[in-house]
């Protein structure tokens, strides 16, 4: 796999994710962030366990105790931000939660320098274009009664800029299927605890439907299972600003289910002006990190050189 095939990869796991709010939308509110955290990432780690167990097996026989060690550090991480990002999205209608969220973007690089890891210039311009896109659409939508909201999002982002870096180096390093089901398993242990600590009644006090298990089902194939394998798979190309900025791209799929979806499946939204300006921000900071320009201008180049030739 290239970068760009890598980048494409992304682009598909940051699709799925963004059906999290319509997803979302059909889990009542009293259904607490920690249950949704533990029984979806409990599912995904039983699918995967299912269809790669001969695989998973092999690989902890080599690198068992390096990978949960691992696994468990990237798991803490992940279910931090997750329940912070669940708490967060409360306080905001869709678009301006998707647009809070990809705050992760600017909070990124900034670690990356504290950790000494270099930045090309590109993925900086990248940065400024997403950074003017998120302000320009929030603009004065994030109101003082909202400030909670904002700082459960602000340290969700922060987090989950430390987890993507971490995951980009064990991408490298491990399988990824094993990654993500000791993700999944560790996760789904951490938010149990938590859900036991808040809500003893546990399964009893969810007010169980078929609208909410199918919704966890679904949550827990493509959004945990699926979309996070194929991440961790893709990590092994990208770097770990490059992914976050095409991460971004999910609050422009946000904001078209929020727009031509029905009001009984998600809160219905009309993007504003400073909504569509602030898309195409972010959707020209992607395009400026997927495009690789040195391979266009070699291409380019050879071309020229082929018709003087001629």
């Amino acid at each position: 796999m290239n970068r760009l095939q890598a980048n494409l990869c992304l682009i598909c796991v940051t699709l799925c994710w963004s059906t999290e709010v319509v997803i979302f939308a059909c889990i009542p509110n009293d259904v607490l962030p920690f249950a949704t955290s533990f029984i979806t990432s409990a599912i995904a780690a039983v699918i995967l366990g299912a269809c790669f167990f001969k695989r998973i097996k092999s690989q902890m026989k080599l690198d068992g105790k390096k990978i949960l060690l691992r696994c468990l550090i990237l798991g803490v991480l992940k279910a931090g931000y997750d329940i912070l990002f669940l708490y967060g999205l409360k306080s905001f209608d869709v678009s301006t939660g998707a647009f809070t969220f990809s705050i992760t973007v600017v909070v990124l690089p900034v670690i990356l320098l504290t950790m000494r890891k270099s930045v090309d210039k590109k993925t900086w311009i990248s940065v400024v274009l997403v950074l003017c896109g998120i302000g320009i659409a929030l603009g004065s939508s994030i109101v003082g009664t909202q400030f909670l909201g904002l700082m459960f999002m602000l340290l969700g982002c922060t987090i989950r800029a430390i987890f993507i870096v971490k995951l980009n180096d064990y991408a490298k390093q491990y399988d990824s299927i094993t990654l993500s089901i000791w993700i999944s398993i560790i996760g789904a242990i951490i938010s149990f605890i938590l859900w036991v600590i808040f809500q003893p009644a546990t399964f009893s006090a969810i007010p169980w439907s078929g609208t909410i298990i199918a919704s966890l089902f679904i949550y827990a194939y493509f959004i945990v299972a699926f979309a996070q394998t194929l991440n961790i798979f893709a990590q092994r190309r990208a770097t770990a600003a490059g992914a976050t900025i095409i991460y971004s791209l999910e609050i422009v799929f946000s904001l078209i289910w929020s727009t031509i979806l029905p009001e009984n499946l998600i809160d219905k939204v009309i993007p504003s002006p400073f909504h569509v300006i602030g898309a195409l921000f972010i959707v020209a900071g992607s395009l400026i990190e997927i495009i690789d320009f040195k391979s266009l201008r070699k291409v380019n180049s050879g071309n020229a050189e082929k018709q003087i030739n001629s």
